[in-house]
């Protein structure tokens, strides 16, 4: 007990940690080191910089929460989001599983509970119709409608991220004349790998995409800016212009909400579980970490289930 040093001390150790045994990345790293500099800020204002693990306690837990829900953003002059304030407790909660997997006498880990946010966390999703809607907005006539049309039917077939599909290459793709099935293996978030697959919709669009292609660009999805192909730099899109994109199609089909690239990848999972596909099977899809990140849909189609069992139930008569 005596030979443990002050918490703010044991930083280096947690990251070592995290890379060599938890295997995390270097920007989840950076995150938690972000995150966790907050804590050991908050401990040097309340004047427990020499707190060591052991001397840790709920009412410490405790004291910082009520910090965090009142610490105003510099940025936005407001207090932070509970989604934000989860972001610092996780952070410390993994901190404390790193004493226990040490062997360092400190609070448990599962004393760190997180903020509730009273407000549903409400997912968007596009109806089939609107899907139909939004996917033949682009024009085929130009290389730029193909391109959309294909980014569109990508997002909704394969369920990536907007960040994963601006990574796509063009050499990951082998699209012959008479594919009809195609699966490729990506590296999402947290470096972990999975395999997507793309519908026969996706393929018909990426096919007519490609054939069009003139450029020796090795992205998948390209700018068309004037300007752009003079440049040797790489032309590929970015997280930014994918979302563009999308809000511009999405105006375009007269879709009254303000769907996203997640929204697309939200219809994608809650048209799974609509299909009847398990729970499990749709977090590898999506390439959740944690199956509670993929229970946020049952939200969605247990509310489906209950219509239903209303439309039925309300009109018996006995």
């Amino acid at each position: 007990m005596s030979l443990q040093k002050p918490i703010i001390k044991y930083l280096n150790d947690f990251l070592d940690y995290s890379e060599i045994e938890k295997g995390l990345s270097s920007k989840t790293q950076e995150n938690y080191t972000r995150f966790l500099r907050k804590f050991f800020a908050w401990l040097k204002k309340s004047q427990n910089d020499a707190l060591k693990p052991s001397e840790l306690t709920a009412e410490h837990i405790w004291q910082y929460k009520v910090y965090l829900s009142r610490h105003i953003d510099p940025k936005t002059q407001k207090t932070l989001k509970k989604t934000t304030q989860n972001c610092y407790l996780i952070a410390l909660r993994s901190f404390l599983e790193f004493f226990v997997e040490k062997n360092i006498n400190s609070l448990p880990p599962s004393k760190v509970k997180l903020a509730k946010d009273r407000a549903d966390k409400e997912i968007k999703f596009l109806t089939l119709n609107q899907l139909s809607n939004l996917l033949n907005a682009p024009e085929s006539g130009t290389i730029i409608g193909l391109r959309d049309r294909a980014i569109l039917e990508t997002l909704f077939s394969t369920g990536l991220r907007v960040a994963e599909l601006t990574a796509l290459n063009r050499d990951q793709l082998r699209i012959k004349e008479n594919t009809q099935d195609l699966e490729i293996a990506i590296v999402g978030k947290g470096d972990k790998i999975r395999t997507v697959y793309f519908s026969e919709r996706a393929i018909k669009a990426l096919r007519a995409y490609l054939k069009e292609r003139k450029d020796m660009d090795e992205a998948l999805f390209i700018n068309y800016k004037r300007g752009s192909a003079k440049s040797s730099a790489s032309r590929r899109l970015t997280v930014k212009s994918i979302e563009e994109i999308v809000k511009k199609y999405v105006i375009l089909s007269g879709l009254p909400v303000m769907a996203t690239p997640h929204t697309l990848r939200h219809s994608f999972a809650t048209d799974l579980l609509n299909a009847g596909v398990d729970l499990r099977t749709v977090q590898e899809f999506l390439g959740h970490s944690n199956i509670a990140t993929t229970q946020i849909y049952t939200h969605v189609t247990n509310k489906q289930l209950r219509d239903i069992h209303r439309q039925v139930h309300d009109k018996r008569k006995f």
